[in-house]
């Protein structure tokens, strides 16, 4: 099965939504507008239940097929916000709100379930319920947890979600994807030092900060060359190293660090947490100072499921032809909590040769829309056949 030739003509609509949605980027749980557009689309498609405010701004769409023999209910999820990036791409529908730009394709996303939720409430050719999910905040903000925490899978009845992500660098209209564990945990850390500040001329009067805070930036990389199972990935980052003098001859009291910690299992998350600490602890001690350490944990490790991953993969052959196995991926994704809360699986479809996500010349690429939401029809016609 190719892509449908339904989404060729809906083409041009589905790429107007999604100019329309990247000219008018919103940040974490902001998406007002960009809720308020989808569930608009979502009655005006026929959806037989439309529902505004589940985490906060997320919004729910409910398609049933022509039959419910087989009582199953499938969840697709798609993300809507944007990040605070100036966009730096110069086409024609660019952002109109500075420092604010969809530098990551949730537009695209947002369109492409739209697509899909349009030609699934025209045909409805499918034995069961689908159940379209838009997710504010998933940029930092936890949108897809507070979905979860609202109610969305026990309300619904869901029973399996599938997710999808652009992803530039594979070619337009192919997909990857991998079972298990495939994005990262992503965990943020902050690190107060404490000395005895001084001038810069009597540093034998002091307890340098800057010294042992950057003893302990070297420190920290043990815990992936010495500490960690070399196949089981983490990356320790110290991102940010602010001292609390600003003079050329002052050896400053406080030293405060920030840094983020990607893992792939939860041994190994655990494990990071507990070394950086005991050597925040030692690194300070030997040095005559303190260390005030502060743990955030983030999104948990995204984990795909065995059956529902092959089976998202042979959906994406039956479309494209190719689907390779994607890499593991350190980057955060919390469609994470929602395959913790149930079975599924996320797909990662072609961008082209695009600038990266997250950077400022990033555009998500309107060609891909025909096979994402092919992707989406068929994950519902093929495992809900009517």
């Amino acid at each position: 099965m190719p892509v449908k030739n339904r989404f060729a003509e809906l083409q041009q609509d589905i790429t107007a939504w999604r100019r329309d949605i990247h000219e008018n980027p919103e940040i974490l749980f902001e998406t007002h507008r960009t809720s308020a557009l989808v569930a608009e689309k979502l009655r005006a498609f026929g959806c037989d239940e439309v529902t505004e405010g589940i985490g906060r701004t997320g919004v729910v769409g409910v398609i049933k097929g022509k039959s419910d023999t087989s009582g199953k209910v499938i969840g697709l999820r798609a993300d809507m916000d944007a990040l605070p990036i100036h966009e730096q791409t110069g086409v024609a529908y660019a952002s109109k709100t500075d420092g604010a730009m969809h530098a990551c394709g949730h537009d695209g996303h947002t369109a492409m379930l739209l697509g899909a939720a349009q030609y699934l409430s025209e045909t409805r050719n499918f034995d069961g319920t689908v159940v379209v999910i838009f997710q504010p905040a998933e940029e930092g903000g936890g949108g897809g947890k507070e979905m979860c925490d609202d109610g969305m899978m026990d309300r619904w009845g869901i029973q399996e979600v599938y997710g999808m992500h652009n992803w530039p660098g594979v070619p337009v209209g192919s997909f990857a994807i991998r079972p298990g564990a495939f994005f990262a945990a992503t965990d943020q850390f902050e690190i107060t030092l404490e000395g005895k500040g001084g001038h810069a001329a009597k540093p034998q009067e002091t307890v340098d900060t800057t010294v042992m805070a950057s003893q302990l930036v070297l420190s920290l990389q043990t815990i992936s060359s010495r500490n960690a199972d070399p196949v089981d990935p983490v990356v320790v980052s110290v991102t940010s190293f602010e001292t609390s003098s600003k003079a050329f001859n002052v050896i400053p009291q406080r030293v405060h660090l920030k840094g983020t910690v990607r893992t792939q299992s939860k041994e190994m998350r655990a494990l990071a947490e507990e070394r950086i600490k005991a050597i925040c602890a030692g690194v300070a001690a030997t040095f005559g100072g303190t260390a005030d350490v502060t743990y955030h944990l983030g999104y948990p490790v995204m984990v795909n499921s065995e059956e529902q991953t092959a089976f998202a993969e042979d959906v994406a052959r039956s479309i494209s032809g190719q689907c390779d196995e994607a890499p593991i991926v350190m980057g955060g994704e919390d469609f994470a909590y929602m395959l913790e809360a149930r079975p599924g699986a996320y797909i990662l479809v072609g961008n082209g040769e695009t600038a990266p996500v997250h950077h400022p010349e990033y555009n998500f690429n309107d060609e891909a829309i025909p096979a994402g939401c092919s992707w989406w029809a068929e994950i519902v016609e093929q495992r809900m056949p009517a």
